[in-house]
């Protein structure tokens, strides 16, 4: 397992192995690290996963076998970047298959529960910028929108 640096722990109720593998499967830069089992000491079935060490898009991570005791709420969320249309849908689709929820604002869960935001690389930008109108034209169109069209932002921010 991850020791060194900053390591994020997702609990899941008995599936954490499919879901590192699933997050890997999406995102590039991604691997299965080491695979942590139940020993005859610890709660749970002998030889059952206990943790998965995982890579996802470069970011550590650690999928544990917790329980039911705790769900993923939006009180924490990933934010993806997108420099291109075809990137959002592409994580919009990957993340919302199999049970995913598309949520608004650019926000989503996945079929686990985990929320995401997949935005525009330049949406803060656009809502910071120092001209009012164009902040408060990009911000009502945001936050009409579930899955972000970056052209129709970029169109309402230039004011056409």
């Amino acid at each position: 397992m991850a020791t060194d640096g900053f390591t994020t722990c997702l609990w899941f109720d008995g599936n954490a192995e499919e879901a590192a593998h699933h997050y890997v499967s999406i995102f590039k830069n991604s691997s299965i690290g080491s695979v942590a089992r139940v020993n005859e000491g610890g709660i749970g079935e002998p030889g059952s996963v206990m943790a998965v060490d995982f890579t996802a898009n470069g970011h550590k991570f650690v999928a544990l076998n917790g329980g039911p005791q705790f769900k993923f709420t939006e009180a924490i969320s990933f934010q993806l970047f997108c420099e291109s249309q075809e990137e959002i849908d592409y994580y919009w689709a990957k993340l919302t298959e199999n049970g995913g929820e598309p949520g608004p604002c650019g926000w989503l869960k996945d079929k686990y529960g985990v929320s995401w935001q997949v935005i525009p690389d330049n949406l803060i930008a656009m809502v910071s910028d120092p001209d009012p109108e164009k902040a408060v034209r990009v911000t009502k169109a945001f936050m009409a929108m579930s899955k972000f069209d970056k052209a129709e932002l970029e169109r309402v921010y230039a004011g056409e």
